[in-house]
Order: C-alpha cells, then structure tokens, then sequence
C-alpha cells in the first residue's frame, strides 16, 4: 500500500513514520510523476494558500482532483489539508480542491500561541479519546448531508469523512498514537478492494 504524503508544507516526516508502523509505505509527493504511482494521499497542515499556489503550478489540484472524481480516489487532509479540500472557505479562499461538502472557517480557534492539545472521542475507532493537537486550526462551520462527523470537540465538529475523503482539524501525527493514520490506511484498503 503506497500512501503519498503532499511534501510542500507540514509534517512530511512524521505523516510518513506514522504510515510505516501501521503497515504503509509513504511516498513523498511533490510532483505529478510521485502523484500517479499512489494508492492514497495525506495532506498535512501549513499554510493553506502557499500550499494551493505551489499545488496549482504542478498540476496537482486537477490531477487530485480528477482522481477523486473517476477513481473515489483517497484523500486525507489535515488542518490545512482541510481547507483545501473544502468546497466553501469563509474569508479569503486559497486555490484548493474543493470537492468535499463542507465550509472552512480558517484560523478559528485563534493563532499559534492558542494551539492546544485535547482528548477528543472518535467513536469509529476502538480504545480511548484520541489525544488531538490544535494548531491554528480551522473549523467545519457547515457540513452537506452526505458528510460524516466522525470526531467532536466542544460542541464543533473536528473530523469528518464523505465518501473517499477524510479530514481532521487536529494534527494526528504530532501524538503518538497511530489509530487515525490506520483508519486511513483500512479507508484506502478496502476502497481498492485489498484485503485486511
């Protein structure tokens, strides 16, 4: 199981070591060339429109895009990787690619110095809370009705999934635990009909 990591912005490496102790091989992606020989892709945090822009010049929007859209291509996006997925962002809204329904509100629960960690309830995964980290993180302000909440915080929904894609607020792989990295891997599976 290949599982591309999007290596412009965040935390490529800890992304791939997460990948490799449930069992996936990571691949860095920066071109269309890595993008094509992926079973599934993570794209973590940063800042979203610097992420969009250099996206954008390398063809990857349309190329993830057009995946999804034919294949149920997997795509797990991660704060920033949120954004970009999301099909409406509140304020000014970075080149993204926009195919989930939902709206980013970015920057919600205020600047770094805000970041946090908490344990939060995943119920779709077995064990307890998921000790999640909050760094700048955007929010889902509004979700369609074929979207999932899977994880919620303080009354605010922190982790969804419609379909092949999956994004979180919070930034799994700064903890320890594994679980959502799995999740992830078991989605990209089963979608390509690999056993288990």
């Amino acid at each position: 199981m290949r599982i591309g990591v999007l290596a412009i912005q965040g935390d490529v490496r800890e992304h791939k070591n997460h990948l490799v102790k449930v069992g996936a091989t990571p691949v860095e992606v920066r071109t269309l060339q890595d993008f094509s020989g992926v079973d599934g892709l993570i794209i973590p945090g940063g800042e979203s429109t610097t992420i969009g822009m250099l996206m954008q010049e390398e063809g990857l929007i349309d190329a993830i895009r057009a995946r999804v859209i034919n294949d149920s291509f997997p795509v797990y996006g991660t704060c920033a990787g949120l954004i970009l997925l999301a099909k409406d962002v509140v304020g000014p809204s970075p080149a993204r690619i926009g195919l989930m329904d939902i709206t980013a509100g970015r920057n919600a629960y205020g600047r770094q110095l805000a970041s946090f960690e908490a344990m939060v309830p995943v119920p779709s995964l077995p064990g307890a809370d998921f000790p999640a980290v909050f760094i700048r993180a955007p929010q889902i302000v509004a979700m369609g009705l074929g979207v999932a909440a899977l994880a919620v915080y303080d009354g605010q929904v922190v982790m969804a999934e419609e379909g092949s894609l999956l994004v979180s607020a919070f930034h799994p792989e700064m903890s320890g635990d594994v679980r959502i990295h799995q999740y992830f891997v078991d989605k990209v599976r089963k979608m390509l009909g690999v056993p288990q």
